[in-house]
C-alpha cells in the first residue's frame, strides 16, 4: 500500500534530506567554524529541506530580534542585520514569550512590526523555533512560505536548533576564552608597568644619589691618601654601571612605546643585540598600546631567539602598517629549528597576539634560517 501511493518513498526521502542536512551542519560546529557561517548554512539547509521560501535565525536583543541569518529561495537573503522590534500578535512575539514552538498558518490577521515586515515580502504563513544556550533562550529560528508551512515540521526543526545551540554555545566559550586571556595579559603588563615605575622612582634614585655623595667623597679625600680616592672612584664607576643595567632592565620590564614611540623602542632594541640588526619601520605614533606592546615584544624575543639559538649572522626586521593592520616580521639566516610548542617565550608570544584578535606563524626548517610573522590589527588608521 506504501508503495502504490509513493508516500513512504517520499518520507524517507525527505529523512534522509534531513539527515544529511543536520550531518553537513554537525560537521560546520564540530570544526569550530565561526558561528556567521553556521547560521547562513542552517538557514540554507533548513530552506532547501523543508521547502521553504525563506528562513532567518534571529538573536534576542532587549525588545526586539537582530537577524544573523537568513536564505531566501529568490537567491538574496532578506534583512540580514535588520533588527525587528518585539510586541503585538505575530510569530516571533510568541516564540519570545512563551519559549515554545510556534505557527501561523496566515499572517493576514497578525500585528506588529514583524507581521508587516513578512507581509510586505510576500509571506503567507511560518513556523518559529526557539534556540537555546545553556538553558537559557538565545533567539529563533523561523521558516516562512509564500504558501504553506507543513504539518510535521516542529521536531526536524527542533533538530537543527539544538546543533545551533551547540555552535553558538562553543564560540561564546571561545570569545570568552580569548576574553579572558587578554584580561590576565593586560593585568601581566600592569603589574610589570608597576614594578617598571617603582623601580625608576625608588631604586633608581637611589642609586643615582648615592653615586653622587661617592663621586663627592671622591673629590674630598686629603692629599696624600690616592689609594682611597681611587677605591672610592672604583665603587663609583661600578654603582654607576650597576645603575645603567638597572635602567636597562627596567626599560625591558615594560616597553614605553607610546611615550617615545615604536619605532624608537625597537631601534633602542636593534642597538642592544649582539646580532647585526636591519630595521626597518614604517609606522607612525599612534598605535594602540596593546598592539604597540605585542609588536615590541615579538621583535624582542626574536632577537633573544635567534641570539641565544640560532647562531645567526644578520637578523632583518620590518615593520607596517597596512589597512588597518601592523605587520611585523622577524627573520634570520640562522640554524633554524624553532618550535613554537616548546619555550614559553614563544607560547607567550602566541598567546599575546591571539588575545588581541592577531595571528602569529613560525616559518623555519633546519639549516635555512627561521622567519616569525606576526599581524596585528588595530582600529585607528595608521598610515606610512
Amino acid at each position: 500500500m506504501w508503495d502504490s501511493s509513493g508516500r513512504h518513498r517520499d518520507q524517507l526521502s525527505e529523512l534522509a534530506a534531513q539527515q544529511a542536512a543536520l550531518r553537513r551542519i554537525a560537521t560546520l560546529v564540530a570544526r569550530a567554524a565561526p558561528a556567521t557561517d553556521v547560521f547562513m548554512a542552517v538557514a540554507e539547509e533548513v530552506g532547501l529541506v523543508f521547502p521553504a521560501d525563506a528562513t532567518f535565525i534571529g538573536r534576542y536583543d532587549g525588545d526586539a530580534v537582530t537577524v544573523v541569518g537568513c536564505w531566501s529561495r529568490r537567491g538574496q537573503p532578506i534583512c540580514f542585520g535588520k533588527k525587528v522590534r518585539l510586541g503585538g500578535r505575530n510569530l516571533t512575539t510568541v516564540v519570545v514569550r512563551t519559549g515554545r514552538p510556534a505557527r501561523q498558518d496566515t499572517f493576514a490577521d497578525a500585528t506588529g512590526d514583524y507581521a508587516e515586515h513578512v507581509r510586505q515580502e510576500g509571506f503567507r504563513a511560518g513556523f518559529g523555533v526557539p534556540i537555546t544556550v545553556a538553558g537559557q533562550l538565545w533567539g529563533l529560528l523561523t521558516v516562512l512560505s509564500t504558501t504553506e508551512i507543513p504539518l510535521d515540521c516542529e521536531q526536524p526543526l527542533a533538530d537543527f536548533t539544538e546543533l545551533l545551540g551547540t555552535a553558538i554555545a562553543n564560540a561564546e566559550a571561545a570569545t570568552e576564552l580569548l576574553a579572558s586571556r587578554a584580561r590576565v595579559i593586560a593585568s601581566a603588563d600592569e603589574a610589570r608597568r608597576r614594578l617598571q615605575r617603582d623601580l625608576h622612582d625608588g631604586a633608581q634614585q637611589r642609586l643615582v644619589s648615592l653615586a653622587l655623595r661617592l663621586r663627592s667623597a671622591q673629590a674630598a679625600v686629603p692629599p696624600g691618601l690616592d689609594e682611597l680616592a681611587a677605591d672610592l672612584g672604583q665603587v663609583a664607576a661600578g654603582l654607576t654601571a650597576a645603575l645603567d643595567e638597572l635602567r636597562q632592565l627596567a626599560s625591558g620590564i615594560h616597553p614605553a612605546v607610546l611615550v617615545h614611540g615604536l619605532g624608537p623602542a625597537l631601534r633602542a632594541l636593534a642597538h642592544r643585540s649582539v646580532v647585526p640588526v636591519q630595521l626597518t619601520v614604517t609606522v607612525r605614533d599612534g598605535l594602540p598600546e596593546p598592539v604597540g606592546v605585542a609588536a615590541y615584544y615579538v621583535v624582542s624575543e626574536a632577537l633573544t631567539n635567534a641570539a641565544k639559538h640560532a647562531s645567526a649572522s644578520k637578523i632583518v626586521v620590518d615593520v607596517e602598517a597596512d589597512n588597518g593592520v601592523l605587520r611585523v616580521i622577524v627573520s634570520d639566516n640562522g640554524i633554524g629549528g624553532a618550535d613554537m610548542r616548546r619555550g614559553s617565550g614563544l607560547l607567550g608570544l602566541k598567546d599575546r597576539v591571539e588575545s588581541l584578535d592577531g595571528r602569529i606563524e613560525l616559518r623555519n626548517a633546519p639549516g635555512t634560517g627561521t622567519s616569525l610573522t606576526a599581524e596585528l590589527p588595530f582600529e585607528t588608521s595608521l598610515e606610512p
